[in-house]
């Protein structure tokens, strides 16, 4: 937590002054902080997805149709059409098992980036961990994920899977793809706060992102000797990991190692870029 000394300002009929100093060490995290405010990070998520329903004809059920829709689209034309391989698995099922991960993924860092700059009066008014901010837009995807993989379990069964061992895995993927989002969230949301345009060039970043992560595909589509390269996109190791967990699909293996080395560098320079930068948020934004 950061330090705060109480200082005497005048006399003892005067009020405290509280100082408020940047946390030292080599921890680019403060836990502690982060606990403390563990209530206004539950009201703030609370808010996050009131906001998003609000006023709503449909409400949760937007949270459904994107995915499905989506899966309806790419099962059409590179499922039908394009006759794209599935590793066997009905494509509809292939594709909509990596669209859930890949969504929260997305949508996690289009919310996290934007924070700063969106909670720009709350930042300027109050003290608080700002690291709070993106961590609230990557977590409150979760509730339409959460919606959405209800549908996934009903393809699950329609098509005549069955739980197994390997379900237990599934959380560990889904926080995988939150750290990701976390970590890129931090950078941009860093660099939004100097450049605003930041905002225009992430749908085309992310829809680049999209079609080299393998969710219209399979990872086995690209040749082995471009596999390490192709693992340095940490939604690569992910997104076959859920597969394989729900489905029984081909084991990421090499490509899941290299994933997670990728999403650990990337959060852990991502909150040193973030730490460096918080102290100037406020005026800045």
């Amino acid at each position: 937590m950061n330090n705060i000394a109480p200082t005497q300002a005048g006399d003892r009929s005067k009020s405290n002054v509280i100082i408020i100093r940047p946390r030292a060490g080599w921890v680019p995290i403060d836990f502690a902080a982060l606990w403390a405010y563990r209530e206004l990070l539950y009201f703030i998520i609370w808010r996050e997805i009131k906001v998003r329903y609000k006023q709503t004809a449909l409400g949760f059920i937007w949270a459904m149709m994107q995915p499905f829709f989506m899966m309806v689209v790419f099962s059409l034309f590179f499922g039908h059409l394009a006759k794209m391989p599935s590793e066997g698995i009905a494509y509809p099922l292939f594709t909509y098992a990596a669209l859930l991960p890949w969504t929260l993924f997305s949508e996690g860092i289009t919310r996290s980036s934007m924070s700063i700059v969106q909670d720009a009066g709350l930042i300027q008014k109050i003290y608080l961990p700002r690291l709070i901010m993106p961590i609230t837009g990557v977590v409150s995807p979760l509730v339409d994920f959460g919606i959405a993989f209800t549908i996934l379990l009903g393809m699950v069964f329609y098509y005549g899977y069955v739980p197994s061992l390997s379900w237990f895995l599934l959380p560990a993927f889904i926080l995988l793809a939150l750290m990701t989002a976390l970590a890129v969230g931090l950078w941009l949301s860093v660099i939004n706060v100097t450049y605003r345009d930041v905002r225009y060039a992430i749908p085309f970043f992310v829809q680049l992102w999209f079609f080299g992560s393998p969710v219209v595909y399979p990872s086995s589509l690209v040749p082995p000797q471009a596999q390490i390269l192709y693992g340095l996109n940490p939604m690569a190791g992910v997104i076959e990991g859920f597969r394989w967990a729900l489905l029984g699909t081909k084991p990421p293996g090499l490509l899941i190692a290299i994933s997670i080395c990728i999403i650990i560098a990337l959060l852990i320079s991502g909150a040193f870029f973030f730490r460096r930068h918080e102290k100037t948020f406020a005026d800045r934004i």
